[in-house]
């Protein structure tokens, strides 16, 4: 049967491919980490309270990458270099989504709109990190090797995302809805084209080290074209709305940011 849980467990059970899977994870989390904390340390004046929750939101990030990483150890194993195609982070900044890399290297202040850019587009890659581990969690949380450090990932993405919700609509009341608005809509739709083409790029890889059978491989791609096509006809909808989440101020300076880590 084809099934999420079973797809994933294929994976998961194979050293080449949960080497790759974990090589992605890790290289995305540590490119967030390294991103945040440029971020905070380049704030406006007008943004410096966001400052603390950016930072942990990046040790969070560089927690996650380093997670992934352990598990790779604990198998002997070492990352693998990361196809371009499958670098889901750079090709969004390619796109012009977030901030670019070359701006964040400069020791240059952020400008009012470049916090508004950022917090959008992490508004939505949130969204798509929080539903897919909480995918991961259902199919693979009881996973002996991989369970805990799943359900940790997942809690701290589903923080990150209530803390963009949050801020962005304490932006949009004092003024900034129609941008936010924007940049919300413009971000959203790049990134379901992009996570369509990364899924597609990595499932094709997975295919070929798992020696998987052409209809195989056809019915995978055909559910990521699948969800694409809902995507684009108003899932894409769920990216952009903001509400105020359950669990306010998420990523406070009153909760520990050195949360145990999985070794």
């Amino acid at each position: 049967m084809l099934s999420a849980r079973s797809l994933f467990q294929e994976i998961l059970d194979n050293d080449e491919s949960f080497r790759l899977f974990c090589s992605i994870a890790a290289s995305g989390e540590a490119q967030g980490g390294w991103e945040n904390g440029r971020i905070a340390a380049l704030v406006p004046d007008s943004a410096r309270h966001l400052a603390p929750k950016i930072v942990r939101h990046g040790a969070d990030e560089d927690k996650h990458g380093r997670i992934f990483l352990a598990l790779l150890n604990k198998r002997g194993l070492e990352a693998a270099e990361i196809p371009d195609d499958t670098d889901y982070t750079m090709i969004l900044e390619g796109l012009g989504i977030g901030l670019a890399h070359e701006k964040l290297r400069r020791d240059e202040p952020l400008t009012e709109h470049d916090v508004l850019a950022y917090l959008a587009h992490s508004r939505v890659t949130e969204q798509r990190a929080s539903e897919e581990m909480a995918l991961l969690t259902k199919a693979v949380g009881d996973h002996p090797e991989l369970g805990r450090a799943v359900r940790m990932i997942s809690r701290d993405e589903d923080d990150h995302l209530a803390y963009c919700h949050e801020e962005l609509l304490r932006l949009a009341r004092a003024g900034h809805a129609r941008t936010i608005h924007a940049l919300l809509r413009e971000s959203a739709h790049a990134e379901i084209k992009v996570y369509r083409d990364v899924s597609l790029a990595v499932m094709s890889r997975m295919a070929r080290i798992l020696g998987w059978s052409g209809l195989r491989y056809g019915l995978v791609a055909l559910g990521i074209h699948g969800r694409y096509g809902w995507e684009r006809l108003g899932g894409w909808r769920r990216l952009v709305a903001l509400r105020m989440p359950e669990r306010r101020d998420a990523l406070g300076t009153g909760q520990s940011g050195a949360a145990a880590e999985y070794v």
